[in-house]
């Protein structure tokens, strides 16, 4: 073999190694000199991978998964309630909690008659509807991701929260409180409501339901009502602050009933994402490949696109919008799930609770002034958004 022959060779040699290498192989080559006929026998063997202990978690079970994350989640729900400007004990919140269940008053007849409506009245609704939210956001942003097949899609990409911010500011512009303490909640709804009909009827009246499609006219009807929402506050002129206020998201002063609602509303949808987290799986192959596995995508997409953003609806209408917790939760979730839905979405859920509960524990109990919990999400998502989006590259391209 001359140098000639030899350089074209070992140049192809190595073009099969970086191939093979893709596959997952390591390629042996073997040169055999015998005599004037050179002979080269190639050999695949396996690469013996050490296996992280992220990608050993993707193998534990699902409830494992869930226990281990319930058992912090409950213990921040404690702490988080016996702390702020009236300390309670963990094991005095408990007690609270379980005489109020039961009914049992001795557990507490040797507390302060304070601390029970402070911590049943004040803190618990508010807790409570912050994990809520938390988890709505999460499972409704990784829904969107599978749906679009797009790694920046949140549970806002179809303009649901510049909806919601367009009903909120006229009924706090206009002063309506006709409903009471609920006025600016069920006018951010339907306003939600209302822009996500406007999206799904510009993207089926178009006849491609495709994701380009529906994350184009999110994007014109937020443009637009964003546009709106800017004239409101300059109308508004001394009452800007107000929507100022609620635009950044909040939970002061939630009510049991707030908590029941956005419960009820997580509840629902959480039982609809698992009954389609299969097809939501399939989805990801291409509509083709999806409807050749007995599937329908329109179908399964519409009804999984028009409950996640009732969904994140109603989170919005209770807590203002609040950001990143959709877009960040579900890249922070693969990492120890994997892709598959059926593990990605209740994983998802227990992991936004704990990430909202703790960032509204420091801003009301760390922090010397309450600033708006929508800037405490981006304040923590933005740079650890930055982390996870250079950590995926780096192991794509290594």
């Amino acid at each position: 073999m001359n140098s000639t022959s030899k350089g074209l060779f070992f140049s192809e040699v190595k073009r099969w190694k970086n191939l093979i290498k893709e596959q997952g192989f390591k390629v042996m080559t073997v040169l055999e000199d015998l005599g004037s006929n050179e002979k080269v026998k190639y050999k695949m063997v396996p690469k013996k991978k050490t296996e992280s202990w992220i990608q050993q978690t993707k193998r534990l079970p699902l409830g494992w998964i869930v226990f281990g994350l319930s058992v912090p989640l409950l213990a921040a729900i404690v702490l988080s309630t016996g702390s702020g400007f009236v300390t309670i004990a963990f094991t005095d919140v408990i007690k609270i909690v379980a005489a109020k269940l039961t009914g049992a008053q001795n557990l507490i007849s040797h507390l302060d008659e304070l601390q029970p409506v402070v911590v049943l009245d004040v803190r618990l609704p508010r807790i409570l509807t912050s994990a809520l939210v938390g988890a709505g956001l999460a499972v409704s942003g990784a829904v969107f991701q599978g749906i679009l097949l797009n790694p920046l899609a949140d549970p806002y990409t179809l303009g649901v929260s510049a909806g919601a911010a367009f009903g909120a500011s006229l009924a706090l512009l206009f002063n309506f409180t006709f409903l009471g303490l609920w006025s600016v909640s069920v006018f951010a709804f339907a306003g939600a409501l209302a822009t996500l009909m406007v999206v799904i009827y510009l993207t089926a009246g178009g006849g491609d339901f495709s994701s380009g499609s529906l994350i184009l006219s999110g994007i014109i009807v937020a443009a637009i009502l964003s546009a709106g929402v800017s004239f409101i506050k300059y109308l508004a002129d001394e009452e800007v602050s107000i929507i100022i206020f609620w635009l950044m998201g909040s939970f002061t002063s939630k009510t049991w009933a707030e908590a029941g609602l956005v419960t009820l509303s997580l509840g629902l949808g959480l039982m609809v994402f698992l009954f389609f987290s299969r097809d939501l799986n399939l989805l990801a192959l291409g509509g083709r490949t999806a409807g050749s596995l007995g599937i329908s995508p329109r179908k399964v997409s519409l009804i999984l696109l028009i409950t996640a953003s009732l969904v994140s609806a109603v989170c919005v209408a209770v807590s203002g919008i609040i950001g990143f917790v959709g877009l960040l939760v579900p890249h922070m979730v693969r990492f120890v799930t994997g892709p598959d839905n059926r593990r990605l979405i209740p994983v998802s859920a227990l992991v936004g609770s704990l990430l909202l509960l703790c960032a509204d524990t420091v801003t009301r109990v760390v922090l010397p002034r309450e600033i708006p919990i929508g800037v405490i999400t981006a304040l923590i998502g933005g740079p650890f958004f930055c982390y996870i989006f250079r950590k995926r590259q780096m192991l794509r391209d290594g």
